[in-house]
Formats: C-alpha cells, structure tokens, sequence
C-alpha cells in the first residue's frame, strides 16, 4: 500500500472515531436535560396542594347558591374558597338602608364543623355581640352536614328581618327591643349612621 493510501485510510478512522466521540455527549447530555425536566415536573406535583374534601364540598355549596340581590359574596382571594365574606343589605324591617358584612372561615372539617362567621362591624343587634360574633342556631347545636352556605346565609338574613330577642347574645338591645320597640327601633337608626350609644360608638353601616 502506497503511503498517500495509507493516510488517507488513517483520516477516514480519526474522521468516524471523532463523530463518535461527539456524539456520545451530545446523547448524554439530551438525557440529562430530559431526567432534569421529569424531575421538576414531579416537584412541582408534589408542591401543588391537594384538593380537600373540604374544598370539593364548598365548590358544590357555592354553584348551588341561590340568593337574592340582597346578598352579595366575595372572595378576597379567587384562589382561596374557604375564606370569603358576606354583604347583606336588608331591603325591608328596620335594618333597612344597612349594608352589614360578615366574614366566612371554613376549616377542613366542614361540613362536620360549621363554618366560622363573624360580624366585621360593631352593630346594635339582640343576636349580634360587640365582637362580631353571631347568634345563629344552626351554626351551633343545630349545625348537621347536610346543611350548606346557603342555609347560612339566608339564616343571617332573616336575623335581620326578624331579630331574635329570646336568644341574645347583646343582651341590653334584646331587653330594649322586649320593653319598648320604638326606643329599640330608634337606637337602631341612630347606631347605624355611626351613632354614639351607651358608652358605645358604632359603626356606620349605612349603604352608599
């Protein structure tokens, strides 16, 4: 063999030698890009909450809700259905002109819990205490899971309808409201404007 053949046939093997060489790398390297990709997919599977029972059974509450246009949700938090509050804005009784917002918490017991609802307001009411908290049977004894949000709501409307003064929680306006319901009335009117009663100054709630 003459040597011009000889190097010739010498290029051809470090040419095919160098293409392997190369591309074994290049194969690695895809699979590592590939093995790194599957890997934060999974962390971010594992990171993303899971849906709560708690949660499917709120979802299913809410697109069954039926109220009027005296009611009004919102969700301060599009993401986070289990901590929203309530505007109710009575349109007849003597709360009416009033716009009165609650607060809904909903731990991950519900519905064996009922949910947790307070008033943000300082109002003069027989079933409304200076805190916030609400008189409302079925959110207490008479709580069952196969009650739902909109059983709630409607219960807290009608406190505003019709206020309870054999269950108080406010106890010197259930004892108004038993002794003379014209002075009740009024003191409901002046404290809703954000009137000063008894060493109490109230909230003004009256909708704009």
């Amino acid at each position: 063999m003459s040597w011009p053949d000889c190097r010739l046939n010498w290029s051809l093997y470090l040419n095919d030698h160098h293409r392997h060489v190369t591309t074994l790398p290049i194969a690695l390297f895809t699979m590592i890009k590939i093995w790194s990709m599957k890997k934060n997919e999974d962390a971010a599977a594992k990171k993303k909450p899971k849906t709560s029972a708690a949660q499917i059974r709120v979802q299913k509450d809410l697109t069954e809700l039926d109220l009027p246009s005296t009611m009004k949700t919102h969700f301060p938090d599009p993401a986070d259905l289990l901590n929203f509050t309530l505007t109710i804005t009575p349109d007849e009784g003597m709360y009416k002109g009033g716009a009165f917002l609650f607060s809904f918490a909903i731990n991950t017991n519900y519905p064996h819990d009922p949910p947790k609802v307070k008033c943000t307001q300082t109002i003069y009411h027989p079933n409304v205490d200076l805190e916030g908290n609400v008189c409302l049977n079925i959110l207490r004894e008479d709580w069952k899971p196969v009650l739902n949000l909109n059983s709630v709501m409607v219960g807290l409307q009608y406190l505003f309808l019709e206020p309870n003064p054999d269950d108080p929680l406010n106890k010197e306006a259930a004892l108004e409201m038993t002794k003379n319901r014209d002075q009740f009335i009024a003191n409901v009117k002046q404290t809703m404007k954000g009137g000063y009663l008894k060493g109490t100054t109230y909230d003004n709630v009256i909708s704009r």
